[in-house]
């Protein structure tokens, strides 16, 4: 039975030239779908880009407010669209077969979250991220990253998918409760697929759905107020699903978590990351889950500082 014309949405805060190039690349694709684009800015220069150069894609904006990624797509999600829901950063140049071998993945195999893969735009060799991986800390980093583009051809298959190149099945999406719209940015996708994974869903990976992906485009490498973003998230989903409730793991947060604030603090003169790790507990504080923790790898302090250094290298000027 074939699917349902799957929707891409599109979350934006700035548009330009960048969700322009996108759009450009969609056009050439090989499956039909509709085109949403969830618009986080203050809406005129994303207004007269689609209006001009692509009157087929449908803009769905807030008032000029930023809801943060989930909450845009969540928003945008509800009033449009019936199929499979395909997620695409907006800094994201997808191959022309992206939504064709993300949709096949889906057909093939039933799973609810099918991951695409994002190249590195200065290597487009190399993976930037192949989906989402997590150990029992839920320190997160991007299955594959910096691996060259021919593992995927036996790559096993990730936890979730990255929301940056991403399909799910509405139902499953609905049935979670969508992203958590607690979380401005950053994360949303691994909480999400913590759910799902709880729900009783599975990943598969699409190795053929590629996309050059540039990056920390909207809030930029190394800046506080990534740093501050991700360590909302990060102490967020370690109160939210009672991660320090496991004395072993506690421990290895603590360690892990303390000198990657210094690290910040020395390196990059910025507390930011420490304040939002304090910022998102509180947050959680009336919520109570438990992770699929045998889904997850083992926790190890060495991998979480391989992984550290690793984004910290990545983050350098070039």
């Amino acid at each position: 039975m074939p699917l349902a014309t799957p929707t891409v949405y599109i979350p934006t805060l700035e548009g330009g030239d960048r969700l322009a190039t996108c759009l450009t690349a969609l056009q050439a694709q090989t499956a039909d779908f509709e085109v949403v684009v969830a618009d986080n800015g203050p809406g005129e220069g994303c207004a007269q880009l689609l209006g001009n150069r692509f009157p087929e894609v449908v803009r769905i904006g807030f008032g000029g407010r930023n809801l943060g990624f989930g909450s845009a797509l969540n928003r945008a999600v509800s009033e449009r669209g019936s199929g499979p829901l395909i997620f695409l950063n907006d800094d994201a140049v997808p191959n022309p077969d992206f939504v064709e071998s993300l949709i096949d993945t889906r057909r093939e195999s039933s799973a609810a979250m099918v991951a695409g893969v994002l190249l590195r735009a200065d290597d487009p060799a190399r993976i930037d991220s192949a989906g989402i991986s997590c150990d029992r800390t839920l320190a997160a980093w991007d299955y594959l990253t910096g691996e060259p583009a021919n593992r995927l051809d036996n790559a096993a298959d990730p936890l979730g998918p990255t929301g940056g190149a991403a399909l799910f099945d509405r139902e499953a999406f609905n049935q979670v409760g969508g992203f958590d719209e607690r979380i401005f940015l950053y994360y949303e996708d691994l909480d999400l697929a913590l759910r799902m994974r709880l729900a009783g869903y599975s990943c598969r990976l699409a190795p053929d759905a590629r996309a050059i992906h540039e990056g920390s485009a909207t809030l930029g490498r190394k800046a506080a107020a990534k740093y501050r973003q991700t360590g909302f998230s990060r102490g967020y989903l370690l109160r939210k699903y009672g991660i320090m409730r496991h004395p072993a793991l506690a421990l290895k947060v603590a360690v892990s978590d303390t000198l990657a604030g210094l690290a910040q603090l020395v390196a990059d003169q910025t507390p930011a990351g420490l304040a939002g790790r304090i910022d998102g507990w509180r947050s959680a504080g009336d919520l109570r889950l438990e992770a699929p923790l045998d889904q997850l790898e083992p926790a190890s302090l060495r991998r979480h500082f391989q992984v550290r250094l690793a984004r910290r290298n990545r983050d350098k000027p070039r």
